[in-house]
């Protein structure tokens, strides 16, 4: 029997699974009506973004999975890459 995550992840070939990435840093900042938190993982050198209508639990020092695909975001014309999150757990 497939779960979510199985169905989740066949649908869409871009998506990656990250299980047990222990959260090196943590930080949440408003952004109008949003909170987007920026999740840095040990081994890993390009952030993991997710929004949230609400401030969540910090998650420092956390193990958790993830479900991810790659996206680049433009600052000053300068191309960033980073992780865009789509399902976080705590293991």
């Amino acid at each position: 029997m497939k779960t979510d995550l199985d169905k989740l992840l066949q649908k869409n070939s871009q998506l990656n699974q990250l299980d047990a990435a222990k959260v090196v840093s943590h930080v949440q900042r408003e952004r109008e009506e949003w909170v987007v938190n920026t999740l840095m993982l040990k081994g890993y050198e390009v952030p993991f973004k997710y929004s949230r209508k609400r401030k969540y639990q910090n998650l420092k020092d956390a193990v958790v999975n993830l479900t991810y695909y790659p996206q680049v975001e433009e600052i000053a014309g300068i191309p960033f890459e980073f992780m865009k999150v789509v399902r976080i757990r705590k293991s």
